[in-house]
């Protein structure tokens, strides 16, 4: 069975769980950070806010999650002497800079009642199980929310885009990228929902 809660009705307990489904279901994007998904999760545990994130639990075990955030919120609180405990002086300090310039800044279009859903991804061992289905099925079903959007979808994520366009979702944007065959793909996709 698959429940999803928020992650700060989890509590403490599951944070190094949601932030290992973080570090593996984004292991690509976050090898310049590092190759070790341990070092990732000690690095990156404490800048989780647990109450932006929603996760999928199958027996007791994040399975899936997403963070949702509204207006000018932020899904994640980075600190400079965590990441250079974690990742020496330099790389730490590096590494939190880029994490502050990639990983914050609030959707252009925010206001009230339209969620930004990010951060969607799967532990490998659930992948096609229908978990991440039943977690975007749980968000879009939020009384708060009536409009969603997601930011920054791979276009070669086929998984993930054909998921939200059979949940209602259209293209609203495509941004390429720039030296696409280092990037291994050529645009990031956004995508948007208004209920009713």
């Amino acid at each position: 069975m698959i429940e999803v809660k928020r992650g700060d009705e989890l509590g403490e307990p599951y944070r190094r769980g949601i932030t290992d489904v973080l570090v593996r279901g984004f292991a690509e994007d976050f090898a310049y950070f590092s190759g070790d998904p341990r070092e990732l999760v000690d690095t990156f545990a404490h800048m989780v806010l647990l109450d932006r994130f929603y996760v999928a639990v199958v027996d007791g075990e994040p399975a899936a999650i997403a963070s949702v955030t509204e207006g000018a919120q932020e899904c994640f609180a980075p600190r400079w002497d965590e990441f250079r405990q974690h990742l020496g002086p330099v790389h730490g300090s590096t590494s939190y800079l880029i994490v502050r310039s990639q990983f914050l800044g609030t959707y252009d279009g925010a206001r009230d009642r339209l969620a930004e859903i990010g951060f969607v991804t799967t532990a490998p061992r659930f992948q096609g199980r229908g978990v991440a289905t039943a977690l975007m099925r749980h968000l879009l079903a939020l009384p708060e929310y009536e409009e969603y959007v997601l930011r920054d979808i791979k276009d070669t994520n086929a998984p993930a885009l054909g998921l939200y366009a059979k949940l209602g979702f259209g293209e609203s944007a495509r941004r390429p990228v720039r030296f696409t065959k280092r990037a291994g793909f050529s645009a990031y996709v956004s995508m948007g929902l208004v209920q009713g």
